[in-house]
């Protein structure tokens, strides 16, 4: 069977949740990819900013077949050495004391807000479950992170919504503190809005978000789960912002594209999750977190997360000479290897241009090109992908 064929089946069997690009990937190899026809792309979608560390890192799918021949899952009813060893390394270069493991950002999410409430019901303060959430902002697709998430269009169809939350303008402290009501738990919040099309806080934003969010009592979630994993250049999206939360959510590229997702808090938060309380049957299995250790300790190697840095700067400046070059970018935005361009029109046309070119981009927010490479991309690769979408912007401009 060739391509068609097995897109035939996807139609036939798979349900019709994702407008799926017309194309089969088969196999991959560092930042390029191949599909079922033989045709080489260069990759900046990265599973969604998933895959941390490419396509067949030599280390990372070591540890993978590694840990497979040896163990792939238990549950939670056991100790599981990789989890303690991935636990260790998260708590020992955050913020946090405990992390709690689960697969993806959506669950991580989910748990942290149940974290709040059952933090604040130890308390006796049954009445404090609020969470303020940003408009514009992306948690999940449960129902509670649904409820969570700034974006009408994602909670269409799904009403009732779950109450207890609220959404004000992403970047406006003054509007944050008029929400704060005296039954506010948490204000939920991302570094950089990344679905929301990478949008970047106002200078001084988040020192003023912790520190209404200290006065008032509540606390601070960061969803890191796009922003985090050195994704910009730092371990954690909010270390360039000089703050720390009481909770933070991560995922997508916590194991390099192995499902994985966590809940990271401070002690006196955490101890709220009592056994019983919440759990995750596969969260943190042998397989992913031998998988997540590999990816925490490259990106804790010497001058790894300097290069990373180093590499945004590289691909922020390239983006910017295009948009001194082409009038259609109305902005450049973003921190590290989580970069945008914001269009005049939508950008489908433009994503699948460059396809054609043998580059994979990822449109977003309807407008915004976004650009969430591997971390291990070179400034070749950049360069390379700059060409392809440059040919597309100086053909665009001539129709």
């Amino acid at each position: 069977m060739d391509s068609k064929d097995f897109i035939s089946m996807n139609n036939r069997y798979v349900f019709n949740t994702y407008g799926r690009t017309p194309i089969m990937l088969v196999r991959g190899s560092g930042c390029r990819v191949w599909d079922s026809e033989g045709r080489d792309y260069l990759d900046f979608v990265a599973g969604i900013a998933a895959c941390t560390l490419g396509h067949g890192h030599p280390a990372l799918s070591k540890a993978i077949a590694d840990q497979a021949a040896k163990l792939i899952h238990v549950s939670n009813l056991f100790h599981i050495e990789p989890q303690i060893r991935m636990a260790k390394l998260l708590v020992d270069n955050s913020f946090a004391d405990k992390a709690f493991f689960c697969n993806s950002g959506a669950e991580a999410n989910e748990g942290a807000i149940k974290l709040v409430r059952k933090y604040f019901h130890d308390r006796g303060e049954h009445g404090r479950y609020h969470v303020v959430t940003m408009e514009n902002s992306f948690h999940g697709r449960t129902l509670a992170t649904l409820a969570a998430t700034g974006q009408t269009k994602y909670r269409k169809g799904f009403e009732p919504e779950v109450p207890g939350f609220s959404h004000v303008p992403f970047g406006d402290p003054a509007a944050l503190e008029n929400a704060l009501t005296p039954n506010t738990a948490a204000v939920l919040v991302e570094p950089i809005q990344g679905e929301g099309g990478v949008r970047m806080p106002p200078p001084g934003y988040f020192e003023e978000v912790r520190n209404l969010c200290s006065a008032r009592g509540c606390l601070l979630v960061l969803d890191e789960v796009q922003t985090g994993m050195g994704r910009t250049g730092k371990l954690f999206a909010h270390e360039n912002f000089g703050i720390t939360p009481d909770i933070m959510t991560l995922a997508k590229g916590m194991a390099g594209g192995v499902p994985m997702g966590a809940i990271l808090a401070v002690d006196g938060v955490a101890k709220a999750f009592a056994p019983g309380t919440h759990a995750a049957t596969f969260g943190g299995n042998p397989l992913a977190s031998a998988a997540g250790v590999t990816v925490m300790e490259t990106l804790l190697s010497d001058g790894f997360l300097k290069e990373v840095e180093e590499k945004g700067n590289y691909l922020r400046a390239r983006l910017e000479q295009l948009a001194d070059k082409h009038e259609t970018i109305r902005e450049v935005r973003g921190l590290g290897l989580m970069q945008a361009i914001q269009l005049e029109s939508p950008c489908a046309e433009h994503s699948a241009a460059v396809r054609e070119r043998g580059v994979l981009l990822n449109c977003t927010a309807e407008n915004v090109l976004r650009f969430i490479p591997p971390l291990i991309v070179s400034r070749e690769e950049i360069d390379e992908m700059i060409a392809a979408l440059d040919a597309v912007l100086d053909s665009a401009g001539r129709t």
